[in-house]
């Protein structure tokens, strides 16, 4: 009998998580003996529908991915066995066997604020290596960015009341939820249901009951008072199992000690005003109202928007999936090429799909408050006005950066948007944030075009 696997990913696998035609192409350079230093940049080229900034994330991962990628001698054997490598010699599996990540790495610290075709990250490295770690840097990069900027969006919804992730269940795959709870608490979330996450990042691990535990006892108030005597101080009860006020009745019987009740369907600005009225009229008004069941954004705004009476909201689907916008349309491009000594600018033309060629910085302008005015693409090195966002974070293979707390991140990140004027973080219809190309960028652009299109179009 076969045994199970769980498909999870451990560091002994890194070097084949990736796209097939990753390592086609690798096998075409090394047996071209190409050799040339290569610099690609990831950024994220359109901004989904009603997103008028992006929150940086996934750095950490990605970062730990170069710094340990290898090629174990079984995947090496299963690569040898492809029919497509029947034609590649012995030694670039000698190669292989061999791997490490030897180049440097220019990134945005994760929490940044970003924008469409911003460079959030740039490698250089010898073309081989730059392309083999395509598609796990695009993939790690690309779902924690979009899951940190819709609990962003959730967050700046609430209002300051607190936002917890219950969408583990509801994420892609459970490595998916570790990540997406990750993401969540950078984006602002104060905990996750999450336990696995909560414990490798040291995070609030936050839950309450589901239906089934009252549905277990004969009736609901017995079920309440079980789960009382078990958790005593940390008493927060499920209350629309079968009747909603009836539920808030019950709960109230646990006085003083009752922590909080959690409503999870219905009409929750009405039912909250008449749950809230029970426990205040029971004394109880220290105890708080979670709301629960396919909350978003728009949901959440439209709840405080009519003034109801909720402390705190549980978010699961809608933000671990992004359910709106769940793609994140991130590219990584190769920008620039080491030649026999000379850097060689590349570029593409494809409509809609236009790349601008070299090594690039962003330069962030601020006004005397702080606050964010305009962000400008240029060439990395060019003289403009403005902080610089990419920072060295690998130099050599080895990682040259002091790694933030998962705390200080979200703490980055909540700084930025403090500083992100409140046009560009309206929920719809925000405005576009100014980012503009430099002019030096731009006329190397148009170099660059001229020389490549005479050598590559009749």
């Amino acid at each position: 009998m076969n045994e199970p696997k769980s498909l999870f990913l451990t560091d002994n696998s890194l070097g084949i998580a990736t796209d097939l035609y990753q390592l086609t192409m690798a096998a075409g350079y090394f047996e071209q003996k190409m050799q040339d230093i290569a610099t690609f940049e990831l950024s994220i080229r359109h901004l989904p529908k009603n997103r008028s900034y992006l929150v940086t994330a996934g750095l950490e991962q990605a970062l730990h991915y170069l710094t340990h990628i290898t090629f174990s001698p079984e995947a090496i054997e299963f690569l040898r066995r492809l029919p497509i490598f029947s034609q590649v010699s012995q030694k670039f599996f000698e190669y292989l066997r061999n791997f490490a990540f030897s180049g440097r790495v220019y990134a945005m610290p994760e929490g940044t604020i970003a924008f469409a075709d911003e460079p959030l990250l740039r490698v250089t490295a010898p073309i081989i290596e730059t392309q083999i770690v395509e598609t796990y840097l695009l993939s790690t990069i690309n779902f924690q960015t979009s899951i940190a900027t819709k609990a962003s969006r959730v967050v700046y919804a609430a209002l300051g009341r607190e936002v917890i992730d219950f969408g583990t269940r509801r994420a892609h795959g459970p490595q998916a939820g570790v990540l997406a709870a990750r993401a969540c608490y950078i984006g602002g979330c104060k905990g996750t249901s999450n336990v696995f996450s909560a414990c490798e990042l040291d995070i609030p691990a936050m839950g309450t009951i589901a239906h089934s535990w009252i549905m277990a006892f004969e009736n609901e108030q017995d079920s309440f008072c079980k789960f009382h005597e078990i958790f005593p101080d940390n008493t927060t009860l499920l209350i629309d199992t079968y009747d909603t006020l009836a539920g808030a009745r019950h709960a109230a019987m646990i006085g003083k000690k009752l922590k909080g009740i959690r409503i999870d369907s219905g009409n929750l600005s009405e039912l909250s005003r008449k749950v809230r009225k029970i426990l205040d009229t029971e004394g109880l008004h220290h105890v708080k109202i979670i709301a629960s069941g396919d909350l978003n954004e728009n949901r959440i705004d439209n709840l405080l928007r009519n003034d109801a009476p909720i402390d705190s909201f549980g978010v699961g689907t809608e933000m671990v999936t992004s359910k709106d916008a769940p793609a994140l349309g991130g590219v990584y491009k190769l920008v620039e090429q080491e030649h026999n000594g000379k850097s060689i600018p590349r570029m593409k033309f494809s409509e809609d799909k236009l790349t601008y060629p070299c090594k690039k910085q962003v330069y962030r302008t601020i006004d005397k408050a702080g606050n964010f005015v305009e962000d400008v693409i240029g060439l990395e090195g060019e003289n403009l006005q403005g902080i610089p966002l990419l920072i060295p974070v690998i130099k050599n293979g080895e990682m040259c950066y002091d790694l933030p707390t998962i705390h200080e991140i979200q703490h980055t990140t909540s700084n930025n948007l403090a500083h992100l004027p409140e046009p560009f973080k309206r929920l719809t219809d925000a405005e576009t944030y100014p980012v503009t190309k430099s002019q030096g960028l731009e006329a190397k652009r148009h170099e660059a075009e001229k020389i490549l299109r005479d050598i590559n179009i009749p």
